[in-house]
């Protein structure tokens, strides 16, 4: 018998994702209004780490709900639930909220690799900086890349929660399948 709702894994790793770009959306906020460093503000250096930290494990995060997304796949919706061109749009919302997250994440370290700065992923491991030196071009081009990236998954995301949110005014059982546990 195919299971009706998510794998538990899938639930808790959407759950996971989501909390964490909000903290990433609501942090990137906060570190761009901090002052430039400089010998009397040395305390911009954690933020930007932990950023970095969490954006290197969100990238990690995604490739593991894909893995479990496509191994433990639930049980298709019924066409009165969900019509065809509804099955459609939801998977295109979810291909292109994976491809968004995956870009931002790899523009945000290359930008940071071009920046200067080395990343140390949860200040245990330093991940290797593929610029090798400072090059204030491509960190821009990188950044750029991050920051319209952000800003288009930040529309891709207001069509997913209201598409959640339709289906939760509607109490089709489609928002039940990514609440169960």
């Amino acid at each position: 018998m195919q299971r009706q709702g998510y794998s538990s894994s899938a639930v808790i790793i959407h759950w996971l994702l989501a909390v964490s770009i909000f903290f990433l959306f609501v942090s990137s906020w906060w570190m761009m209004a901090l002052p430039l460093p400089s010998d009397v503000f040395t305390y911009r250096e954690f933020p930007f780490q932990l950023h970095k930290n969490i954006g290197i494990t969100l990238v990690l995060l995604l490739l593991i709900m894909l893995y479990v997304r496509f191994r433990h796949r639930p049980a298709p919706e019924s066409a009165e639930v969900m019509r065809p061109w509804m099955r459609k749009l939801a998977i295109l919302d979810h291909v292109i909220l994976y491809g968004l997250i995956f870009v931002i994440c790899i523009s945000g370290y290359m930008s940071s690799a071009y920046s200067g700065w080395d990343t140390e992923l949860w200040w245990l491991v330093e991940i290797p900086n593929w610029g090798y030196e400072e090059n204030e071009e491509l960190n821009i081009f990188y950044s750029n890349i991050h920051l319209w990236t952000c800003w288009a998954l930040l529309a891709v995301l207001a069509v997913h929660i209201s598409g959640a949110l339709y289906h939760a005014f509607r109490n089709d059982g489609i928002v039940r399948r990514m609440l169960r546990l």
